[in-house]
């Protein structure tokens, strides 16, 4: 099979194209298919070419040469692999007929470019491999099935558009989910983070701040709410210097008057976030709070009480392994809060349910040794003070002369730690909560940190690499949306039958290769791939694929 020019007559004028003939299979029989259109002859004259069909047919030998040398086929400059994994994402976006809101935008604007388009395609760029602007516009866009006419500028400023924009876009989302799935709000979740920039100097937004990684560069704060069933419908974003402990309350707050929300919130929180103003404006808001506390720091009699063997019940697996072990208490438990600004002690009424987990006992317990070895070993060598990292809080140091540390070993901290390793406590205001269901809201509950964890390392959102406020914000969206597309498609497709790490992994890695007359599905099979082609229908586990395989999968409908 090979290329040939082709020439075409219409209304007097002598339109070329290069067109590659092929054994289609499927027709048994030789097909022909269009491998680059070229335009008139006339209008590549009038443009100084002397000999338009000439020039061509030299074009149409190099590449019959090239497809032939030595009677093999080379390979190609461009990559023939295509993605296809993000087709559910595709899916829910036109049914939730996001594209007809998104229009309304080109009233006010006068893009030379199709803003849905543009949202659409980066989000799907986003799940299937999620890297910088630049190489998601060269590397993921032209692997994507279906062409997107936007240049790479104008992706900035579409992104600095939709970033200006993003708490519009956020609800337009939302809304068409509650219109489309429902989302449950009678109760919801509340938590907060922030994201690191490799910058050495702050801005107006990114400022430096307490970092959950304990980095040094600017952050940027981001809340997120989510419905009774973990479906993002909220987000907002502030700058890094603000602290969470008081600006959690002003982001939910924004995020339900926003959303028209007025059921009751939980607010989640880690060992860090709980402080006393936050839970009792959560108990003075009518809302509640759930959040871990470290067994380390629990008062003498706590801690006794902890460690005490009655009272445990334990939780198996169908074959008899203990999962973990719960036992709890309601009481009233004092904080100390700022009112009129006096310090005052007031007393809640909370329930602290006290678990012990044999996985992370022994993988805490394997950490602790490790570091407890690690400072035997600094200290034999005497070691400088800095030397020690984190297992410095196994070592006593009562002396620095000339840089060096006397040290001693501090076997109680480390017999403490061992102690307690794989305990854990957690403190809610529902106290009519059963001890496993409060675990299991908690142990559901990580999905809201999952969703954290899903923007920040499956979807790559840090480090994040562009610069001004507003295509911050479009960046920390378009990781949004797809983390809100996801959880319905796990949720409401998958009635959360599959977990988040298999689904992105079959987003990123359900990719086909390009031959001559059909595709070849280089995915490796899985539990999830067959289960998702029984219950869509889908052919996606077949080896081989056609143009209408490729078209049906693309146009499924939920």
């Amino acid at each position: 099979m090979a290329y040939f020019l082709k020439k075409a007559t219409l209304k007097g004028r002598t339109y070329l194209s290069i067109v590659e003939s092929f054994y289609n299979r499927e027709k048994k029989g030789t097909a022909h298919r269009t491998h680059k259109s070229l335009g008139s002859v006339e209008t590549h004259m009038a443009n100084g070419m002397d000999d338009p069909i000439a020039v061509f047919q030299k074009e149409v030998d190099e590449l019959n040469q090239k497809k032939h040398y030595e009677g093999e086929r080379m390979i190609s400059s461009t990559s023939p692999l295509c993605h296809l994994g993000y087709f559910p994402l595709k899916s829910i976006m036109e049914r939730l007929d996001i594209k007809k809101y998104v229009d309304y935008f080109k009233l006010t604007t006068d893009f030379g470019f199709d803003l849905y388009e543009l949202l659409s395609s980066l989000v799907y760029a986003r799940s299937v491999n999620p890297c910088s602007k630049l190489r998601t516009f060269h590397d993921v866009l032209p692997h994507l099935f279906g062409s997107y006419d936007y240049s790479y500028d104008q992706l900035l400023d579409g992104l600095s558009f939709i970033g200006e924009n993003y708490l519009k876009f956020v609800e337009i989302f939302t809304v068409n989910t509650d219109r489309v799935y429902g989302i449950e709000t009678s109760k919801t979740y509340f938590d907060c983070t922030n994201f690191y920039f490799e910058i050495d100097r702050e801005d107006d937004f990114r400022k430096k701040g307490p970092s959950k990684e304990n980095r040094r560069e600017p952050i940027m704060g981001l809340g997120l709410l989510l419905d009774g069933n973990q479906i993002p419908i909220g987000m907002e974003m502030f700058p890094g210097n603000e602290s969470e402990k008081p600006i959690i309350r002003d982001v939910a707050e924004n995020l339900k008057k926003r959303g028209n929300i007025t059921g009751r919130t939980i607010y989640v929180a880690d060992k860090g976030l709980n402080c006393a103003e936050n839970i009792a404006f959560a108990k003075k808001s009518g809302d509640g709070y759930l959040f871990s506390k470290s067994v380390k720091q629990l008062p003498a009699k706590e801690a006794e009480w902890i460690l005490l063997p009655n009272d445990y019940i334990s939780v198996r697996d169908k074959r008899g392994k203990e999962l973990y072990r719960h036992k709890s208490c309601v009481d009233k438990f004092p904080y100390k809060v700022l009112h009129e600004g006096k310090h005052m002690t007031v007393k809640l009424t909370e329930k602290r349910v006290v678990t012990y987990n044999p996985d992370l006992a022994a993988k805490k317990r394997y950490e602790i040794n490790k570091m407890a070895e690690k400072a035997k070993l600094l200290s034999l060598s005497q070691a400088k003070r800095d030397d020690y990292g984190e297992s410095g809080k196994y070592v006593n140091f009562t002396d620095s002369e000339g840089g060096k540390a006397k040290i001693a070993l501090n076997q109680k901290a480390i017999d403490k730690d061992l102690e307690l390793a794989g305990y854990n406590l957690l403190v809610t205001s529902e106290t009519y909560m059963e001890n496993k269901d409060i675990y299991g809201v908690y142990h559901n509950l990580w999905r809201i940190e999952e969703s954290f964890r899903i923007m920040k390392v499956d979807l790559d959102a840090r480090p994040a690499f562009v610069q001004k406020e507003s295509t911050i914000k479009g960046h920390f969206l378009v990781c949004y949306l797809t983390v809100l597309l996801e959880r319905i498609f796990q949720f409401k497709i998958l009635d959360d039958k599959r977990g988040a790490p298999e689904i992105f992994s079959f987003f990123k890695h359900f990719k086909v290769v390009k031959t001559e007359n059909r595709f070849i599905n280089t995915t490796t099979d899985s539990d999830f791939i067959a289960y998702l082609a029984k219950l869509t229908g889908l052919p996606l586990r077949n080896y081989y694929l056609s143009d209408a395989h490729i078209r049906r999968i693309l146009d499924w409908k939920l």
